[in-house]
């Protein structure tokens, strides 16, 4: 694709809109579809995973590239003339934090994941001007990192706060499409965007062969799924904790929302009982339920810390536990670690790949499972966690020297034989990628 116009030039038009965005915050947009063109379908192309699973239909990337730019052309005629129609989602389920727990998620197809790219390329810019600071999951510019470093900052203020841990059960699967719908028109109303959104959130759901047609919810895994659910819940949670709660309040609040997990903060406890109170009415208004058990109310402070009582007074949040502790310096602050739970599944994945691999070459092995340690320690090697970090690796070593040694009756791994081959191939050693402290200092 010699013609293929460079990321910039969509960059260019994308500030453009959020400009125009940004000067009207109260405009509703009625043309917008006129900026997805061939190029922009290109752009969306080149920003589309290549590597996920495939859809109903099977289309993998390379098959679609065969013929991309008539592939390209006929996907934009279709989505212009409404001729165009959303493919059911293929639905997997992949284990969630609890045993035996999976969370459901819906694959489009190859095609449609291009389609949804371009029509989120066009609301990122008009939402990014609405979204508030305290939101953060899929959003430019913003990571989960940047909101654990604000949840600590946050934290750690005064003598601590009161925090709510707030969970919403099976949001994908119980959002109100209406309602969903109704938050989107008041930015846009270009029929053809809507059209296309309609039919995405009206698709069906493929699972093992029957196609079913959900009334609520709306598929988690689509390429357009996080830029609705941050579209809803700034309108269920984030505008209406600032706007009607905060002022309300007697003290100093928080709320800092990553996708649809959350953690409130509150100076007084009376303010944060009061909140808790409502928070069940106020999601149960548009179709969401407060997970019964999840969702919880702790004491936060610095002074409620004390010996052994860690687990009271720390809570999770994006796979970290937090809690009270002393720095090197002797002073209490907040420290992050992997939570249990992520902590178990991740080696628990790990020692189920070195089962399924323990026939491959040592050296073949060996680069695989440094690639794997290299992306844990890309998330979870923040400032303060080097401990779990550690056990992680430890862990590692010791479930692959145990498959090494299934292998086969002969050629025994002994541990000094074990050591000598680390020696010689190690496994990476854990390093903190993100520091707390310059995350701190660049919300």
């Amino acid at each position: 694709m010699t013609d293929r116009p460079r990321s910039e030039d969509i960059s260019t038009r994308q500030r453009k809109i959020a400009e125009l965005a940004q000067q009207a915050p109260e405009l509703s947009f009625t043309t917008l579809a006129h900026h997805i063109d061939i190029d922009w379908l290109r752009e969306a192309y080149r920003r589309t995973r290549k590597d996920a699973a495939v859809g109903v239909d099977g289309q993998t990337a390379e098959a679609y590239a065969e013929r991309l730019e008539d592939n390209l052309q006929d996907l934009l005629n279709r989505a212009k003339s409404g001729r165009y129609r959303a493919p059911a989602v293929r639905r997997v389920h992949i284990p969630k934090g609890q045993p035996g727990q999976t969370r459901p998620i819906g694959i489009p197809s190859f095609e449609d994941k291009v389609l949804q790219r371009a029509v989120a390329m066009v609301l990122e810019p008009i939402y990014e001007q609405d979204f508030l600071d305290c939101s953060y999951g899929f959003r430019p510019g913003r990571s989960a990192h940047q909101a654990l470093a604000a949840v600590r900052r946050q934290a750690m203020a005064g003598d601590g706060c009161w925090v709510i841990e707030l969970d919403i059960e099976k949001f994908f699967d119980t959002l109100d499409k209406a309602q969903l719908r109704e938050f989107v028109r008041h930015r846009v109303r270009d029929g053809v965007l809507l059209r296309l959104l309609g039919k995405w959130l009206n698709a069906g759901v493929m699972e093992d062969g029957t196609v079913t047609y959900p009334e609520t919810g709306s598929p988690q895994g689509g390429v357009i799924s996080p830029a609705l659910s941050n579209v809803y819940l700034h309108e269920v949670l984030d505008v209406w904790f600032e706007r009607e709660v905060r002022p309300r309040l007697t003290g100093r609040a928080f709320l800092v929302r990553y996708a649809d997990d959350a953690v409130l903060g509150f100076a007084r406890e009376e303010d944060a009982r009061r909140v808790l109170a409502v928070l069940p009415k106020r999601f149960g208004k548009y179709g969401l339920r407060l997970h019964p058990t999840k969702t919880r109310l702790l004491d936060f402070r610095q002074s409620f810390r004390g010996p052994r009582k860690e687990a009271a007074g720390s809570f999770d949040f994006l796979g970290f536990t937090h809690y009270w502790a002393r720095s090197r310096k002797g002073n209490w602050v907040v420290k992050q670690k992997t939570a249990k739970d992520r902590f178990s599944r991740a080696v628990k994945r790990i020692g189920e790949w070195c089962r399924d691999h323990r026939h491959w070459k040592v050296r073949d092995q060996q680069r695989e499972l440094a690639q794997k340690l290299r992306g844990h320690y890309g998330y979870y090697g923040i400032t303060g966690n080097s401990q779990r970090l550690t056990q992680f690796r430890t862990a590692v070593t010791r479930r692959w020297r145990y498959w090494l040694n299934r292998r086969s009756q002969r050629g025994k791994w002994t541990w000094e034989r074990y050591r000598q081959m680390l020696a010689m191939w190690p496994l990476p050693p854990p390093i903190s990628v993100h520091s707390s402290y310059r995350l701190a200092a660049n919300p």
